[in-house]
Protein backbone atom coordinates (compact mmCIF):
# COMPACT_ATOMS: atom_id res chain seq x y z
CA UNK A 1 0.00 0.00 0.00
CA UNK A 2 1.13 3.54 -1.19
CA UNK A 3 1.66 6.22 1.26
CA UNK A 4 -1.27 8.49 -0.06
CA UNK A 5 -3.66 5.22 0.02
CA UNK A 6 -2.37 4.42 3.88
CA UNK A 7 -2.84 8.03 4.91
CA UNK A 8 -6.38 8.13 3.05
CA UNK A 9 -7.40 4.71 4.92
CA UNK A 10 -6.18 5.83 7.95
CA UNK A 11 -8.15 9.27 8.39
CA UNK A 12 -11.03 7.59 7.08
CA UNK A 13 -10.58 5.02 9.96
CA UNK A 14 -10.32 7.99 12.22
CA UNK A 15 -13.28 10.07 11.02
CA UNK A 16 -15.21 6.62 11.67
CA UNK A 17 -14.03 6.92 15.20
CA UNK A 18 -14.71 10.05 15.53
CA UNK A 19 -18.19 9.85 14.19
CA UNK A 20 -18.91 6.91 16.21
CA UNK A 21 -17.83 8.44 19.23
CA UNK A 22 -19.99 11.20 18.92
CA UNK A 23 -23.11 9.45 17.50
CA UNK A 24 -24.95 9.89 21.07
CA UNK A 25 -25.32 13.16 21.02
CA UNK A 26 -25.47 13.29 17.15
CA UNK A 27 -28.68 11.40 17.53
CA UNK A 28 -30.35 14.21 19.85
CA UNK A 29 -31.03 17.41 18.56
CA UNK A 30 -33.75 20.72 19.64
CA UNK A 31 -35.67 20.45 16.64
CA UNK A 32 -36.84 16.84 16.42
CA UNK A 33 -40.25 16.76 16.77
CA UNK A 34 -40.65 19.59 14.23
CA UNK A 35 -42.11 17.56 11.73
CA UNK A 36 -44.07 15.27 13.99
CA UNK A 37 -45.48 17.44 16.91
CA UNK A 38 -44.12 21.28 16.04
CA UNK A 39 -45.36 22.44 19.60
CA UNK A 40 -44.64 19.79 22.10
CA UNK A 41 -42.21 22.02 24.34
CA UNK A 42 -45.08 24.70 24.26
CA UNK A 43 -47.71 22.31 25.61
CA UNK A 44 -44.71 20.68 27.99
CA UNK A 45 -43.99 23.46 29.59
CA UNK A 46 -47.88 24.57 29.70
CA UNK A 47 -48.37 21.04 31.56
CA UNK A 48 -45.54 21.51 34.03
CA UNK A 49 -46.87 25.48 34.62
CA UNK A 50 -50.13 24.16 35.84
CA UNK A 51 -49.05 20.99 38.20
CA UNK A 52 -46.21 23.51 39.77
CA UNK A 53 -49.34 25.67 40.72
CA UNK A 54 -50.94 23.10 42.75
CA UNK A 55 -47.29 22.55 44.64
CA UNK A 56 -43.43 23.43 44.40
CA UNK A 57 -42.58 19.98 45.02
CA UNK A 58 -43.30 19.50 41.55
CA UNK A 59 -39.59 21.32 40.93
CA UNK A 60 -37.54 19.35 43.21
CA UNK A 61 -39.32 15.73 42.70
CA UNK A 62 -39.12 16.14 38.70
CA UNK A 63 -35.50 17.17 39.21
CA UNK A 64 -34.53 14.00 41.15
CA UNK A 65 -36.83 12.06 39.10
CA UNK A 66 -34.85 12.82 36.06
CA UNK A 67 -31.40 12.42 37.55
CA UNK A 68 -32.10 8.79 38.92
CA UNK A 69 -33.60 7.79 35.49
CA UNK A 70 -30.39 8.77 33.62
CA UNK A 71 -27.89 7.69 35.60
CA UNK A 72 -29.12 3.48 36.12
CA UNK A 73 -30.23 3.01 33.10
CA UNK A 74 -29.59 5.57 30.87
CA UNK A 75 -32.48 9.05 29.88
CA UNK A 76 -34.65 5.93 28.71
CA UNK A 77 -38.02 6.79 31.66
CA UNK A 78 -37.50 3.59 32.92
CA UNK A 79 -37.37 5.03 36.36
CA UNK A 80 -40.85 5.62 35.71
CA UNK A 81 -42.47 2.18 35.01
CA UNK A 82 -44.29 0.74 37.41
CA UNK A 83 -43.93 -3.04 38.79
CA UNK A 84 -45.85 -6.06 37.89
CA UNK A 85 -46.42 -9.54 39.64
CA UNK A 86 -43.45 -10.90 37.50
CA UNK A 87 -41.16 -8.06 37.58
CA UNK A 88 -39.86 -5.13 40.69
CA UNK A 89 -39.06 -2.12 38.67
CA UNK A 90 -36.57 0.80 39.49
CA UNK A 91 -39.16 2.80 41.22
CA UNK A 92 -39.56 0.19 43.72
CA UNK A 93 -35.74 0.04 44.92
CA UNK A 94 -34.79 1.37 48.27
CA UNK A 95 -33.02 3.76 46.56
CA UNK A 96 -35.91 5.27 44.67
CA UNK A 97 -38.68 4.74 47.20
CA UNK A 98 -37.92 8.57 48.54
CA UNK A 99 -39.08 10.14 44.89
CA UNK A 100 -41.98 12.23 45.56
CA UNK A 101 -45.05 10.94 43.22
CA UNK A 102 -45.13 14.91 41.75
CA UNK A 103 -42.12 13.91 39.74
CA UNK A 104 -44.13 10.95 38.28
CA UNK A 105 -47.80 12.98 37.91
CA UNK A 106 -45.63 15.78 36.45
CA UNK A 107 -44.66 13.62 33.36
CA UNK A 108 -47.89 11.57 33.62
CA UNK A 109 -49.76 14.76 32.88
CA UNK A 110 -47.69 16.60 30.52
CA UNK A 111 -47.32 12.95 28.29
CA UNK A 112 -51.87 13.25 28.31
CA UNK A 113 -51.38 16.95 27.27
CA UNK A 114 -49.12 16.25 24.48
CA UNK A 115 -50.84 13.06 23.22
CA UNK A 116 -54.10 15.63 23.60
CA UNK A 117 -53.15 16.62 20.44
CA UNK A 118 -53.94 14.50 17.50
CA UNK A 119 -50.80 14.60 15.34
CA UNK A 120 -48.71 14.38 18.65
CA UNK A 121 -50.74 11.02 19.98
CA UNK A 122 -47.67 8.41 20.79
CA UNK A 123 -45.55 10.45 18.75
CA UNK A 124 -42.90 11.96 22.03
CA UNK A 125 -41.12 9.59 24.02
CA UNK A 126 -41.68 9.83 27.91
CA UNK A 127 -37.81 10.33 28.12
CA UNK A 128 -38.06 13.18 26.12
CA UNK A 129 -41.28 14.76 27.92
CA UNK A 130 -39.47 14.00 31.14
CA UNK A 131 -36.18 16.31 30.07
CA UNK A 132 -38.10 18.70 28.86
CA UNK A 133 -40.00 19.10 31.96
CA UNK A 134 -37.15 18.80 34.10
CA UNK A 135 -35.83 21.98 32.08
CA UNK A 136 -39.10 23.72 32.81
CA UNK A 137 -39.35 23.20 36.83
CA UNK A 138 -36.02 24.72 36.89
CA UNK A 139 -36.86 28.00 35.02
CA UNK A 140 -40.21 28.05 36.95
CA UNK A 141 -38.53 28.31 40.17
CA UNK A 142 -35.63 30.58 39.22
CA UNK A 143 -33.10 28.75 37.85
CA UNK A 144 -31.77 29.09 34.20
CA UNK A 145 -33.72 27.88 30.91
CA UNK A 146 -31.82 25.58 28.10
CA UNK A 147 -31.81 24.34 25.15
CA UNK A 148 -33.20 20.77 25.32
CA UNK A 149 -31.83 18.39 23.13
CA UNK A 150 -34.51 15.90 21.76
CA UNK A 151 -34.63 11.90 20.06
CA UNK A 152 -34.47 9.68 23.01
CA UNK A 153 -36.48 6.63 23.01
CA UNK A 154 -37.89 4.77 25.87
CA UNK A 155 -36.56 1.83 27.38
CA UNK A 156 -37.42 -1.63 27.27
CA UNK A 157 -36.73 -2.83 30.55
CA UNK A 158 -36.57 -2.02 34.09
CA UNK A 159 -35.49 -3.84 37.11
CA UNK A 160 -35.06 -3.22 40.83
CA UNK A 161 -31.74 -4.86 40.60
CA UNK A 162 -30.15 -2.46 37.90
CA UNK A 163 -30.43 0.53 40.67
CA UNK A 164 -27.61 -1.15 42.73
CA UNK A 165 -24.91 0.66 43.03
CA UNK A 166 -25.70 3.26 40.42
CA UNK A 167 -26.41 6.26 42.52
CA UNK A 168 -24.27 8.35 44.62
CA UNK A 169 -25.14 7.86 48.44
CA UNK A 170 -25.01 10.81 50.83
CA UNK A 171 -22.04 9.28 52.87
CA UNK A 172 -19.93 9.49 49.45
CA UNK A 173 -16.68 11.06 49.46
CA UNK A 174 -15.32 13.00 46.62
CA UNK A 175 -13.62 10.12 45.13
CA UNK A 176 -17.00 8.03 45.15
CA UNK A 177 -18.49 10.97 43.65
CA UNK A 178 -15.79 11.49 41.23
CA UNK A 179 -15.69 7.56 39.84
CA UNK A 180 -19.48 7.46 39.80
CA UNK A 181 -19.83 10.53 37.67
CA UNK A 182 -16.57 9.71 35.33
CA UNK A 183 -18.04 6.53 34.46
CA UNK A 184 -21.08 8.04 32.89
CA UNK A 185 -18.84 10.88 30.93
CA UNK A 186 -19.62 13.39 33.34
CA UNK A 187 -16.74 15.26 34.84
CA UNK A 188 -15.59 16.86 38.39
CA UNK A 189 -17.09 20.17 37.41
CA UNK A 190 -20.11 18.59 36.15
CA UNK A 191 -20.50 16.59 39.49
CA UNK A 192 -20.60 20.15 41.13
CA UNK A 193 -22.80 21.61 38.89
CA UNK A 194 -25.30 19.09 39.26
CA UNK A 195 -25.18 18.68 43.08
CA UNK A 196 -26.51 22.47 43.61
CA UNK A 197 -29.59 20.87 42.47
CA UNK A 198 -29.77 20.58 46.41
CA UNK A 199 -30.57 23.86 46.19
CA UNK A 200 -34.14 22.84 45.96
CA UNK A 201 -36.32 20.21 47.60
CA UNK A 202 -36.25 18.36 51.19
CA UNK A 203 -34.51 14.99 52.84
CA UNK A 204 -35.42 12.84 55.48
CA UNK A 205 -33.69 12.73 58.25
CA UNK A 206 -32.50 9.47 58.24
CA UNK A 207 -30.10 10.65 55.48
CA UNK A 208 -28.42 12.85 57.52
CA UNK A 209 -28.77 11.77 61.18
CA UNK A 210 -25.41 10.34 60.91
CA UNK A 211 -23.98 14.09 60.87
CA UNK A 212 -25.58 15.06 63.50
CA UNK A 213 -25.49 12.13 66.65
CA UNK A 214 -22.87 9.80 66.19
CA UNK A 215 -20.72 10.92 63.86
CA UNK A 216 -17.92 9.43 66.04
CA UNK A 217 -16.79 8.84 69.25
CA UNK A 218 -14.61 11.67 69.50
CA UNK A 219 -17.25 14.09 67.96
CA UNK A 220 -20.56 13.13 68.13
CA UNK A 221 -21.80 16.15 65.33
CA UNK A 222 -19.76 16.36 62.41
CA UNK A 223 -17.11 19.07 62.95
CA UNK A 224 -17.67 19.94 58.67
CA UNK A 225 -20.93 20.96 60.18
CA UNK A 226 -21.89 24.61 61.17
CA UNK A 227 -22.48 24.38 64.85
CA UNK A 228 -25.55 26.67 64.75
CA UNK A 229 -26.90 24.51 62.18
CA UNK A 230 -26.12 21.69 63.61
CA UNK A 231 -28.08 22.65 66.34
CA UNK A 232 -31.07 23.52 64.34
CA UNK A 233 -30.73 20.35 62.31
CA UNK A 234 -31.08 18.90 65.89
CA UNK A 235 -34.19 20.63 66.53
CA UNK A 236 -36.06 19.30 63.47
CA UNK A 237 -34.82 15.88 63.86
CA UNK A 238 -34.49 15.06 67.40
CA UNK A 239 -33.35 11.34 68.37
CA UNK A 240 -35.74 8.42 67.82
CA UNK A 241 -38.07 10.86 65.24
CA UNK A 242 -40.18 9.39 62.73
CA UNK A 243 -37.13 9.46 60.37
CA UNK A 244 -39.62 10.21 57.17
CA UNK A 245 -39.68 13.82 58.65
CA UNK A 246 -38.42 15.61 55.67
CA UNK A 247 -36.67 19.24 55.90
CA UNK A 248 -35.37 21.79 53.18
CA UNK A 249 -31.94 20.92 51.89
CA UNK A 250 -31.18 24.65 51.58
CA UNK A 251 -31.77 26.44 54.75
CA UNK A 252 -32.09 29.94 53.07
CA UNK A 253 -33.64 29.90 49.76
CA UNK A 254 -35.45 26.22 49.33
CA UNK A 255 -37.64 27.61 46.99
CA UNK A 256 -35.72 29.51 44.76
CA UNK A 257 -32.92 27.59 42.10
CA UNK A 258 -29.92 29.71 42.75
CA UNK A 259 -26.46 29.26 43.74
CA UNK A 260 -27.17 29.50 47.65
CA UNK A 261 -26.17 25.95 47.40
CA UNK A 262 -22.42 27.02 47.38
CA UNK A 263 -22.63 29.97 49.58
CA UNK A 264 -24.07 27.42 52.12
CA UNK A 265 -21.19 25.32 51.82
CA UNK A 266 -18.49 27.98 52.68
CA UNK A 267 -20.53 28.34 55.54
CA UNK A 268 -20.84 24.60 56.69
CA UNK A 269 -24.06 24.02 55.82
CA UNK A 270 -24.02 21.43 53.25
CA UNK A 271 -26.53 19.01 54.71
CA UNK A 272 -24.84 15.38 52.98
CA UNK A 273 -21.65 14.48 53.67
CA UNK A 274 -21.41 14.46 49.91
CA UNK A 275 -22.22 18.21 49.62
CA UNK A 276 -20.28 19.39 52.41
CA UNK A 277 -17.30 17.40 50.89
CA UNK A 278 -17.18 19.37 47.97
CA UNK A 279 -15.98 22.10 49.97
CA UNK A 280 -13.86 20.71 52.21
CA UNK A 281 -11.85 18.78 49.83
CA UNK A 282 -9.48 21.33 48.35
CA UNK A 283 -9.46 19.71 44.83
CA UNK A 284 -13.25 20.90 44.59
CA UNK A 285 -13.10 23.79 46.85
CA UNK A 286 -11.76 26.42 44.05
CA UNK A 287 -15.12 25.85 41.80
CA UNK A 288 -17.35 25.68 45.38
CA UNK A 289 -16.05 29.43 46.12
CA UNK A 290 -16.39 30.57 42.09
CA UNK A 291 -19.95 29.62 41.81
CA UNK A 292 -20.48 31.07 45.33
CA UNK A 293 -20.11 34.30 44.27
CA UNK A 294 -20.59 33.76 40.21
CA UNK A 295 -24.03 32.81 39.71
CA UNK A 296 -23.76 33.25 35.88
CA UNK A 297 -20.22 31.09 36.04
CA UNK A 298 -22.27 28.46 37.67
CA UNK A 299 -25.52 28.52 35.35
CA UNK A 300 -23.57 28.62 32.23
CA UNK A 301 -22.06 25.10 34.11
CA UNK A 302 -25.65 23.88 35.42
CA UNK A 303 -26.72 24.16 31.64
CA UNK A 304 -23.55 22.24 30.17
CA UNK A 305 -23.68 19.36 33.11
CA UNK A 306 -27.50 19.23 32.49
CA UNK A 307 -27.27 18.99 28.48
CA UNK A 308 -24.27 16.13 28.78
CA UNK A 309 -26.77 14.08 31.65
CA UNK A 310 -29.39 14.22 29.21
CA UNK A 311 -27.07 12.36 26.18
CA UNK A 312 -26.04 9.43 29.12
CA UNK A 313 -27.18 5.82 28.04
CA UNK A 314 -29.73 7.03 25.17
CA UNK A 315 -31.89 4.56 23.50
CA UNK A 316 -32.38 4.88 19.85
CA UNK A 317 -33.61 2.52 17.34
CA UNK A 318 -34.38 -0.84 18.10
CA UNK A 319 -32.94 -0.08 21.69
CA UNK A 320 -36.18 1.58 22.53
CA UNK A 321 -39.29 2.39 21.65
CA UNK A 322 -42.40 5.42 22.54
CA UNK A 323 -44.68 4.18 25.24
CA UNK A 324 -48.53 4.65 24.76
CA UNK A 325 -48.69 4.75 28.57
CA UNK A 326 -45.08 5.85 30.81
CA UNK A 327 -45.70 3.39 33.29
CA UNK A 328 -46.10 0.83 31.20
CA UNK A 329 -44.35 -0.90 28.42
CA UNK A 330 -46.31 -1.40 25.44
Amino acid sequence: MGQSSFLTTLLTLSLGVILFSGSVSAQLKQNYYANTCPDVENIVRNAVAAKFKQTFVTVPATIRLFFHDCFVSGCDASVIVASTPGNTAEKDHPDNLSLAGDGFDTVIKAKAAVDAVPRCRNKVSCADILALATRDVIALAGGPSYPVELGRLDGLKSTAASVNGNLPQPTFNLDQLNKMFTSRGLSQADMIALSAAHTVGFSHCSKFANRIYNFSRQNPVDPTLNKQYATQLQGMCPRNVDPRIAIDMDPSTPRIFDNAYFKNLVQGKGLFTSDQVLFTDTRSRNTVTTWASNPQAFNAAFIQAMTKLGRVGIKTGSNGNIRFDCGRFN
